[in-house]
C-alpha cells in the first residue's frame, strides 16, 4: 500500500543523491522528494554537500506535491528558526532632534532676505 503524503507534513527521509541544485530525499520505498537547495537553511549555500550526505536520515517538511507529475517538494529550512538581524536599527530621531540650532538661525537669515528680496524685484 502506498503512504499518502500532505502539504505541511513533518516526515523523515533518508538522502539518496545530491546534485548541484538540491538533494533527493527517499520518503518511503517508493516516493521521492527533492530538497531544491535554496531550502536546505537560511542564507546562501554554495554546496549542497556542505550540509547533507548521501545516506543521511533528515526531518523534511512537505511543501508542495504535485500530482500530475508526483514530484514532491521538501525544505529542511522551514523547520529552522529564521536568523535573528544582525544589524540593529537605531530608532529614527525625530525632526527637532535632528535640526540643529545653528541651521535654524540660518534659516532665519534667508527669511529676512526674502522681503528684501521681494521688494528689489519690483513687485
Amino acid at each position: 500500500m502506498k503512504k499518502t503524503y500532505k502539504v505541511g507534513e513533518v516526515v523523515t527521509g533518508k538522502v539518496t543523491g545530491i546534485q548541484p541544485y538540491g538533494a533527493f530525499v527517499a520518503l518511503d520505498d517508493t516516493t521521492q522528494g527533492l530538497v531544491h537547495i535554496s531550502e536546505i537553511t537560511y542564507g546562501f549555500v554554495r554546496n549542497v554537500e556542505d550540509y547533507l550526505k548521501v545516506g543521511d536520515e533528515i526531518q523534511v517538511k512537505i511543501l508542495d506535491i504535485d500530482e500530475s507529475t508526483e514530484k514532491i517538494s521538501l525544505s529542511t529550512r522551514a523547520l529552522q528558526d529564521p536568523p535573528q538581524n544582525r544589524i540593529e536599527k537605531k530608532p529614527k530621531k525625530s525632526l527637532q532632534e535632528r535640526v540643529n540650532e545653528s541651521d535654524a538661525d540660518g534659516f532665519q537669515t534667508l527669511k529676512e532676505k526674502l522681503q528684501d528680496w521681494i521688494e528689489q524685484s519690483g513687485h
